[in-house]
């Protein structure tokens, strides 16, 4: 079986907004990498809701990402950043 080839959209540097920039940082990087930076600063924070895991509570900074919302679901997540993305 042939090994998967990652998809070369996923895998193209992306330019973040200011916003963004404030949690990933300013370098352009791969959707995958904004993903997983992401990810460390809501755990580093404790943004995870608790009860309800697959929730997000945004403290200010990705309050500003996601559009003014205080809670955003994972999938919510990903198509708010991804306004964030050039």
């Amino acid at each position: 079986m042939a090994k998967r080839k990652p998809n070369a959209a996923f895998m193209k540097p992306m330019q973040p907004s200011a916003a963004l920039a404030e949690v990933v940082g300013s370098k352009a990087l791969p959707r995958t990498e904004v993903t997983k930076k992401l990810w460390a600063y809501i755990k580093r924070k404790g943004l995870q809701d608790k009860t309800k895991r697959t929730m997000i509570n945004a403290d200010d900074t990705l309050k500003t990402v996601f559009g003014g919302k205080k809670k955003v679901t994972m999938f919510e997540m990903t198509k708010l950043v991804n306004r964030h993305l050039k």
